[in-house]
């Protein structure tokens, strides 16, 4: 089936579950103002959320710098230097809010473009209204080894809202995959939206939709809020992970809706406090840790909680994986109050991820995996394992918490696998896994 005929329907399907999370606002989403989370979660702490940082302070209006402003011709097929220009003024205009105005009904044909700080503004909101399109000849990034679209680099209290749509036109690059054709070189696709280095960072209400492969990714940045994002690529599109978060602290993603051909959300290395609540994912591979420790890297996660999501028809529920080989540890990890319909693997610690042409031997060191809580876990599952703990014979899986975890097959019944694990069952738990190793 190709991309046309998926893409309307998950569209429409996506459309139905963002009505049930629009109702979210600030409160709801960070109610940890005093620098925890509440005590029924037993997840995670954080530190202080600091959210009147991510209002406009009262004072001056902002300065509104409208793109078509600096469009030499209306009939412009590259938009991106008008784009530069505009963000340029508003950036160092001056010392009060400013405003990077994208208008409603129009689409603009971008370039690869990174939109750099820092800024002299205090602060610096991009409103995209209209439609960011991105060109569909590969040639644009790989003549130039580029891997990301649409870049926001060293810029603090940056928001990014407007409730327009980002479009990475990446069917050129799903075709060319050597995921899809084994036949073709395997090359690193372009991020659609890349924030490096953005401290009291605010996403908020964007369409972003067929990325070549991530659509946004969140690195090196501190203290960030994504919200109400609608994430859209079929099924069957390589490597187009929804919301990719990487040595970054004290991240909430709240209300988004994903739909992808690989991770909902990804978590890796060098992140911490970070929280995911109230996401509808399907389909995709579902919402992972992960991976950690390829190429015998030093790799660490901690304090992440994963909260009232609910997952429809992934080929992963919620997922640890790291590769043979690596070092480091993953902890502190709670997934609670998730629901699953007609997920294979609901449940999965992988400590044997391969993701590779050649097969992966077994190693003597691994990254560690403990204190992994799963509470209110409950749906159906596709596969006969709904729960499967593969951990290392080097560095076993510790501190493994089942509380009233309840997952039942599509017609056929359905059991736990472990190795390598200590669990630890507490109130009603099916399938059951033993406690013993």
């Amino acid at each position: 089936m190709g991309t046309k005929k998926l893409l309307p329907t998950s569209i429409s399907t996506m459309t139905i579950f963002l009505c049930m999370f629009t109702h979210i606002n600030a409160e709801e989403a960070f109610p940890f103002v005093d620098g925890t989370y509440p005590s029924e979660a037993e997840g995670p702490t954080a530190e202080s959320s600091d959210m009147d940082e991510l209002e406009l302070n009262p004072g001056p209006p902002p300065r509104v710098v409208d793109v078509d402003d600096y469009r030499e011709r209306a009939d412009d097929d590259d938009h991106t230097e008008a784009f530069l220009q505009a963000w340029k003024e508003a950036c160092n205009s001056s010392d009060y809010p400013s405003v990077l105005l994208v208008p409603e009904g129009k689409t603009y044909l971008l370039m690869p473009v990174s939109f750099n700080g820092p800024c002299r503004a205090t602060t610096i909101t991009a409103t995209i209204r209209g439609t960011l399109e991105a060109p569909s000849n590969r040639s644009v990034w790989l003549d130039r080894d580029l891997q990301e679209w649409i870049t926001f680099d060293n810029i603090d209290h940056l928001r990014v809202v407007g409730g327009g749509t980002i479009n990475g036109n990446g069917h050129e690059w799903w075709i060319n995959s050597c995921k899809t054709n084994q036949s073709m070189r395997c090359v690193t696709g372009p991020t659609a939206l890349y924030f490096r280095r953005c401290n009291h960072l605010v996403v908020e209400g964007l369409q972003i939709i067929d990325s070549m492969q991530m659509h946004v990714v969140i690195a090196y940045s501190w203290r960030v809020l994504v919200s109400r994002l609608l994430i859209a690529a079929p099924g069957w599109s390589p490597n187009t992970d929804g919301i990719h978060v990487s040595n970054s602290r004290e991240v909430l993603i709240s209300g988004c809706i994903i739909s992808t051909g690989d991770d909902c959300i990804s978590i890796v290395t060098g992140s911490m406090f970070v929280r995911a609540t109230g996401i509808f994912c399907g389909p995709g591979h579902g919402i992972s840790i992960g991976s950690l420790g390829a190429n015998k890297s030093w790799a660490h996660v901690s304090d992440v909680l994963v909260e009232k999501a609910t997952l429809v028809g992934t080929t992963n529920g919620v997922r640890i994986k790291t590769w043979q080989g690596g070092d480091g540890y993953a902890e502190r990890i709670t997934f609670q109050d998730i629901s699953m319909h007609n997920v294979t693997n609901p449940v999965i610690i992988d400590q044997n991820y391969c993701d590779s042409k050649t097969p992966c031997h077994e190693q003597g060191s691994a990254v560690a995996i403990n204190n992994i809580r799963y509470r209110n876990i409950r749906g159906t599952s596709s596969s006969k394992i709904a729960i499967n703990f593969v951990c290392s014979n080097s560095v076993h899986c510790d501190g493994i918490v089942m509380q009233d975890v309840s997952l039942v097959g599509e017609g056929t019944y359905v059991s736990c696998s472990y190795m390598n694990a200590r669990v630890v069952e507490l109130g009603y738990n099916f399938p059951y896994c033993r406690a013993e190793m």
